[in-house]
């Protein structure tokens, strides 16, 4: 069918390229007297619909926008399609108030209207048809090809291994077949929910199926909770809701209504999402006045909510790139075309000799078959099934067999924190009160340095305030200071504010006292909490006024008033939050002189630290009601710290111990805060012990010349206290200086730095400057500012920042998909569903749970935590050496057989029947089937295993044992000819029935099945990937076997051996033994060349050295000072020169750094991504050329101060 481009109005399909490169072709549908939405939310009237379905969301052509313009003249940013709750993207706030208050929802005929337009609120995965998956297997390339060769093999009467080759085959289709449609009938049964719900339609309470909600529809949420099947916007009261399938929190979050405040703006479901109910989130309990129901309003259905584009990320993920695919079939095509000149070859000699047409067809087409191998796949398969059971035995479950060999290229590993590296919860440890050296007066009199204050001791009760100063109010502010609710009677919140509430022994009532029935009745409160120490009963503190937590101000607070008070205007404020934050807002005459001291030294045992403190206020009810919150949190007065620990699982440690021993890179990618993401890190060892950690982050409304919001870079407390290291050729400059957004460049750039002419680079020193003396943290809000408005420095940011916390699940495959971009090839370890999307993108995806992230992941572990990481390395790269060795032994046996075959054809013969059924069904295939029976090693090598099956070195291994092959087979040949005892082969003529047998044939038959063996031992790779050949026990067995049995074939043939085979006697045993001895020559020659010149020569020396030498070209270009060649990016119009970036600690010390990036203009043929590149491929020694640097991930390597900044 052909196609040109064409107006849209004119347009019969849509030709769609995603951001992968996957095209697609859709039909445009038509439909006249259609209604669409709105910009807001209104439907209308429309002559003609236009749209198409593309993976599952339909896009509408909206008339008026271009509607008369080509294809060609569209650009980028005319957005002619749009999906259709992209339409309706501007619903003022006020609409949706006006809806709520009508409370008479939509009519029949509007309900009918979207109905028609949006479709049914269902998340459907349609299970493809049997028939479907039989016939997308069979025209595969490697199948087309099996059928052409068994069609060639049972014409020409070899019909014994074309049927074995046919059941094969047929056994692998049908088990791909059965994983397909698991998969999808898991994937149908995780999504699909359906259940009654409550709404208002025409002022009438109803109840309908969940299918039947439109936009717009007036929903009632339960007291006591349900699970969302919509994405809708709450109205009225609050929702307590579960969003752990969203973010991997189990955390329950207050939703609160949407509010009059903002009436004259737009309703944005990001910026409004604390108003907003997801589908796929469990409501836990809402809450509203007596005998009023919550209300929320439907904004999107199907697969545009929320849940939908979870599934849709699942079910149409980034196709996986990986090399090894492409070179194999580039391999397949380098044999194809050796096939063709044996193809020529086999028409010149057979019309020479003069045979009948047939035969010529027959056998020109037979040689095609054997230097192409059809038994390729099923040979190829047999490593990856054996890995496949080895995993079995160990409880981890693989659904995507093929994943299995990507896993030994991995060089990255994403975890997720919560559930995968640590516990689900947090250990109380101690807390350590602050003791004031004047008894409480410190804030009235101003003290001398010897007066300061400093810690207790530890403690590890909080049940008793006796001995604690200021009247106890450190377990005062532990018991009041949090954001818990009872649900059903039962006490939620944040485990860890509910682990430091029971460990006080305090009880909590809110509001009145009553029954569970009343808690969903509770709301608008003026004493939402009174909670009652068990020390003194005749206590209770009502909590007034909450100001929740929040990531960026890193802190919360409580107002409390004490009703045993004279005074009703005398309350407190108690705060608790980051020790670096709270530092910052208390009075520096109640800081323990040794504060940061003692917080560094729980930081760096793995503690989580939160510091408290306290603010007296003189305020009414009323005022506390409506102070602003930074009115109140500062001039605090510390009160004391309290230290968690952080409960990693016990085998996490030694797990990423030893993937870093590997090189492996290890990243942490969690929902949870950057602190403890960053504390949990370093007790892991994601963060090395001796290395400082950076906290990237931005201050929102806080705008650059450029309108880019600011990012700025500051140092953790919880970093090592040891100082940053200097190198010989990069300067550390001590001053002040902040990071904001470059008037000059792309990047970053510092005010008031100094930098010292750095020494020459050399490639002696490379290595210590690419190992960095820091850690980056980032977190999600930040990382989204730098993708959207520093994309030029998110490659970079990729590449070195160890911890990405607050990710969203979106952000969370964002991330991975960045990584393979730069070249890394990712594993995503992780137990919830929060993390399918970043499973399913990744390479290698590993679930550590039995629902909704098993489905998405190739890997399921049903050992809960990350040991499986280290064995599905260890046997991914223990499958992908087998499968190198089994197609360098696939190819190395067809080509064998082919310089074999063209010897014989020379004389117009072939290998007979049982020559041909000996070396393919006992030979190739026993060895085949045990060559991956090999385990994997015992621990994770230093260097990754080559995945390059087009480099110099396995090229070089099979085309040299190719020539060393045929030069063995010519030997044997001509030897044979000029043997006094010689009989030529009498070729048959016309129609005459072909006696195959020769002694040219069975001389080179001999010597070949010693050949095929050889072949199998030099290709059986052992360490440091795989055990040594005396661990697969089986093919040793098989090797001794066939060797004995091949040498009774040479030497002794007995009457049914020559009859079963179709040999000729040799008459002469001196000649066969002289055949045995060329075997043996052939096998020392063969194993030297591999081992000597293969593996040690060009892996282990020459490859090193030449990148090596290109390394130091590269080096020796570096100039040391502005080259006017190197382009400069352009922003918003105007040129910009390269940039400096600083890396500031608290204390003020700063590392700097130079980027620089090229335009869209082209890449510098000096730039650093071919030096990264280069970098990144080198293995072995010496140590620090084996760290993966992925290509991008440095910028332009004009001065060494760069070169600092990566590792």
């Amino acid at each position: 069918m052909r196609m040109v481009p064409c107006t849209f109005e004119a347009a019969e399909y849509i030709y769609i390229i995603d951001n992968h490169n996957v095209s697609e072709l859709q039909p445009v549908l038509r439909k006249s007297n259609a209604t669409i939405p709105t910009e807001n939310g209104e439907m209308r009237k429309v002559p003609e619909l236009r749209w198409f379905v593309y993976r599952k969301l339909e896009y509408v052509w909206i008339d008026d926008l271009n509607s008369d313009e080509s294809v060609d003249e569209i650009s980028d940013n005319d957005n002619c399609w749009k999906t259709s709750f992209e339409i309706a993207n501007r619903i003022p706030c006020r609409s949706l108030l006006a809806v709520s208050e009508s409370n008479f929802g939509l009519t029949l005929s509007e309900i009918s209207r979207r109905l028609e337009f949006y479709g049914r609120n269902e998340i459907v995965v349609q299970l493809r048809p049997i028939l479907y998956l039989l016939v997308m297997e069979v025209i595969t390339p490697f199948y087309v090809f099996q059928i052409f060769s068994v069609t060639v093999w049972y014409n020409d009467e070899y019909a014994y291994y074309a049927s074995l080759i046919v059941i094969l085959s047929l056994g692998s289709i049908v088990m791909d077949v059965y994983q397909i449609r698991t998969q999808e009938i898991r994937l149908r049964s995780m999504v699909h929910s359906t259940e009654s719900v409550e709404v208002i339609r025409e002022g009438t309470e109803m109840t309908i199926g969940s299918d039947q909600l439109v936009p717009g529809d007036i929903l009632l949420i339960p007291p006591h909770g349900c699970l969302m099947q919509c994405d809708s916007v709450l109205m009225n009261g609050t929702v307590i809701v579960n969003e752990s399938v969203l973010t991997g929190e189990s955390v329950p979050i207050t939703k609160v209504a949407l509010t009059d405040e903002t009436n004259d703006s737009v309703f944005n479901i990001e910026k409004n999402s604390k108003n907003v109910l997801f589908c796929g989130t469990q409501v836990l309990q809402t809450r509203f006045y007596r005998g009023k129901k919550v209300k929320a309003i439907v904004l999107r259905t199907a697969y545009s909510t929320l849940k939908g584009q979870l599934v849709r990320s699942i079910m149409y993920p980034k196709p996986v790139d990986f090399r090894f695919t492409k070179d194999l079939f580039k391999f397949i095509l380098f044999l194809a075309c050796i096939s063709g000149c044996g193809f020529i070859y086999t028409i010149i000699v057979m019309i020479m000799r003069g045979n009948t047409l047939r035969r010529i067809i027959v056998r020109s087409l037979d040689i095609i078959t054997i230097t192409v191998p059809p038994a390729l796949p099923a040979a190829m398969s047999v490593g990856i099934i054996n890995a496949q059971l080895r995993l079995k035995k160990k409880e981890i479950f693989c659904i995507s067999p093929s994943t299995i060999n990507t896993c030994g290229a991995i060089n990255v590993v994403c975890f997720d924190k919560t559930g995968t590296l640590t516990e689900d919860g947090l250990d109380f440890h101690v807390v350590r009160p602050v003791m004031s050296a004047v008894n409480q007066e410190i804030q009235k009199v101003k003290l001398e340095k010897s007066n300061r204050t400093e810690f207790m001791g530890e403690m590890t009760e909080l049940t008793s305030r006796n001995g604690l100063p200021f009247d106890g109010d450190l377990v005062k502010a532990i018991a009041t200071c949090h954001s818990l609710t009872r649900i059903n009677g039962v006490l939620h919140g944040d485990p860890l504010d509910l682990i430091l509430f029971q460990k006080t022994g305090w009880t909590m009532e809110e509001g009145i006292e009553g029954d569970i029935e009343e808690e969903t009745q509770r709301f608008d409160n003026v004493q939402p909490s009174i909670i009652k120490p068990t020390d003194d009963k005749s206590a209770e503190y009502s909590v007034i006024r909450q100001f929740t937590f929040s990531s960026s101000l890193q802190r919360m607070s409580v107002i409390v008033f004490d009703p045993r008070e004279d005074r009703p205007d005398n309350m407190m404020l108690y705060s608790k939050g980051s020790p670096e934050m709270i530092l910052s807002l208390c009075d520096p005459n109640t800081v323990p002189e040794d504060y940061l001291l003692q917080v560094n030294s729980y930081a760096q045992h793995g503690f989580r630290l939160i510091a408290v403190a306290r603010r007296p206020l003189d305020l009414n009810f009323n005022k506390a009601s409506k102070v602003k919150r930074d009115a109140v949190e500062c001039d605090l007065e510390m009160l004391g710290l309290i230290v968690m620990e952080n409960r990693v699982k016990p085998v996490t440690l030694g797990v990423i111990n030893q993937l870093n021993r590997a090189n492996i890179r290890t990243v942490m990618v969690t929902g949870d805060n950057l602190l403890t993401g960053l504390s949990v890190a370093r007790e892991c060892g994601i963060i090395r012990p001796s290395k400082r950690a950076f906290l990237v982050e931005h201050v929102p409304g806080e705008l650059d010349e450029y309108g880019r919001t600011k990012i700025f870079v500051k140092q953790s407390v919880s970093s090592s206290d040891e100082v940053i290291e200097d190198d010989a050729s990069v300067s550390i400059s001590m001053c002040s200086s902040t990071w904001k957004g470059s008037s000059e460049g792309d990047g970053f750039s510092p005010t008031n730095t100094e930098v010292e002419t750095p020494n020459p680079v050399t490639a002696d020193s490379l290595g210590h400057l690419i190992a960095s003396s820091y850690h980056l943290a980032i977190s999600g809000p930040t990382f989204a500012v730098i993708v959207h408005e520093y994309p030029e420095l998110v490659d970079q940011l990729c590449s070195v920042c160890d911890v990405f916390a607050r990710m969203a699940p979106d952000q969370k495959q964002s991330l991975v998909e960045q990584l393979q971009q730069i070249d890394y090839t990712v594993a995503m370890c992780g137990d919830g569903a929060n993390d399918c999307a970043a499973l399913k993108a990744a390479h290698a995806g590993i679930s550590l749970s039995d629902a909704e992230a098993s489905i998405a992941a190739p890997f399921t572990s049903k050992v809960p935590d990350i040991r499986c990481v280290p064995t599905v390395i260890s046997e991914g790269r223990a499958a992908l050496v087998t499968s190198f060795g089994i197609f360098k032994y696939m190819a190395g046996y067809s080509l064998t057989q082919f310089v074999t075959v063209m010897h014989l054809y020379w004389i117009s013969n072939i290998l007979t029947d049982g020559q041909f059924m000996y070396i393919d069904m006992f030979l190739i295939t026993m060895f085949a089937l045990l060559f991956g029976n090999t385990p994997a090693f015992y621990r994770l090598a230093h260097t990754p295993p080559p995945t390059r099956l087009l480099s110099i070195a396995s090229m070089t291994s099979v085309v040299g044992q190719l020539i060393i092959i045929g030069v063995v087979q010519f030997i044997v040949f001509f030897s044979t000819s000029q043997q006094p005892w010689f009989t030529p082969y009498q070729p048959p003529v016309d129609d005459e029935v072909e006696d195959k047998r020769s002694m040219q044939g069975t001389a080179l038959f001999c010597v070949s099945m010693f050949q095929y063996i050889i072949l199998a031992l030099v290709y059986s790779k052992g360490p440091p990937f795989r055990g040594n050949l005396w661990s697969n026990k089986p093919m040793c067995a098989l090797t001794i076997f066939a060797t004995l049995l091949c040498l009774f074939i040479v030497i002794w043939p007995t009457e049914l051996v020559l009859k079963t085979l179709g040999n000729v006697e040799l008459p002469s045993l001196t000649f066969r033994i002289f055949i045995v001895i060329v075997g043996a020559v052939n096998a020392a020659v063969s194993y030297g060349f591999e081992t000597l010149f293969v593996d040690f020569f060009l892996l282990g020396y020459w490859e090193r050295y030449k990148k090596k030498r290109s390394i130091e070209a590269i080096i020796d270009y570096v100039p040391t000072t502005n080259s006017d060649h190197i382009r400069r990016p352009s922003i918003n119009g105007v040129t910009s020169s390269r940039t400096e970036s600083t890396l500031l600690s608290a204390e003020g010390q700063q590392l700097h750094m130079t980027t620089s990036k090229n335009g869209k203009g082209g890449e510098n043929p000096h730039s650093s991504a071919l030096f990264e590149r280069l970098i990144s491929r080198i293995g072995g020694e010496p140590t620090w050329l084996t760290n993966p640097i992925p290509p991008h991930s440095l910028s332009e390597p004009e001065e060494p101060e760069k070169l600092e900044r990566t590792y």
